[in-house]
């Protein structure tokens, strides 16, 4: 199903390509995404890299996980999702994320069934580039619950290739709102993966089996998964491309202080955060 024939027919879709900013900033690019589209403006979707390099946190992620010493030590910048689950290490080389945002009311409402369709332009993507991926199949069981890599693999939402994972997609919905994000590994860095992390005692050989990159199953560059992402989300929304307003930079700079780059907010125990 592309939007051109499903419920996100006739909408105006603009597709930000990928844009080089530290985390904190797409983290509210992301925010403010969302509440353009809520407002009326146009839908977007958008390829990203992290640079610096960044440890992305779960929302309700404990800090004590983090590693903080190592990750200054190696300038590995730390922000906060707004989505759940475990922390994602986004290496500036290694990873493509994406994210697509949308007015609640044009998704559908069962969490399964938004999944499925916004994660059908990153299966495509995939095939574009001549890697067989899908979502796994069955649970696969966690090996290191803080890492979103090493938690428990879900049929709705984990996308694997020859049963590694390779691609995590995460959803949050406001109130008028979806924005879902993902991360695509391009190339496998596991120790760097694992070193933003504290306290896992897991090894580089555990997470090279839990965990494989673009690189390692196609000839191609990051350049070529770039545009291969690219593609796909314009194909599938039918998106022209666009940029952000000098008025959604400015609020998102404003979130970046706010929430996203604020220490305080990154690093507030779950039990404290509103």
């Amino acid at each position: 199903m592309t939007a051109e024939s499903g419920p996100l027919a006739d909408r105006q879709w603009r597709l930000i390509r990928e844009e080089a900013r530290d985390g904190p900033m797409q983290m509210a690019l992301d925010e403010i995404a969302a509440e353009t589209a809520a407002a009326g403006g146009p839908r977007t979707v958008r390829v990203y890299r992290w640079s610096p390099s960044t440890l992305s946190l779960g929302y309700g992620q404990d800090p004590d996980t983090v590693d903080w010493a190592h990750c200054d030590e190696e300038g590995v910048s730390v922000t906060r999702r707004q989505t759940g689950g475990g922390g994602i290490y986004h290496d500036v080389d290694g990873d493509v994320s994406y994210s697509i945002t949308a007015p609640k009311s044009e998704l559908p409402g069962d969490l399964m069934d938004a999944y499925h369709l916004l994660c059908e332009p990153i299966l495509e993507a995939f095939e574009r580039v001549g890697v067989d991926a899908d979502y796994v199949s069955e649970s696969v069981p966690e090996i290191w619950r803080p890492a979103c890599y090493l938690r428990q693999l879900h049929p709705a939402h984990d996308i694997v290739a020859e049963g590694r994972k390779l691609s995590g997609n995460a959803q949050y919905r406001r109130r008028d709102a979806v924005v879902q994000h993902g991360s695509l590994t391009y190339s496998v860095y596991a120790d760097d993966h694992l070193g933003v992390f504290s306290g896992h005692g897991v090894s580089r050989e555990q997470f090279e089996e839990r965990v494989v990159g673009v690189d390692e199953l196609a000839d191609v560059s990051r350049e070529d998964l770039v545009a291969a992402v690219e593609e796909s989300l314009a194909d599938w929304a039918d998106a022209d491309v666009g940029s952000w307003t000098d008025g959604e930079l400015e609020r998102a700079r404003a979130r970046v202080e706010e929430k996203y780059g604020n220490d305080e907010w990154v690093r507030r125990r779950p039990d404290d955060r509103s």
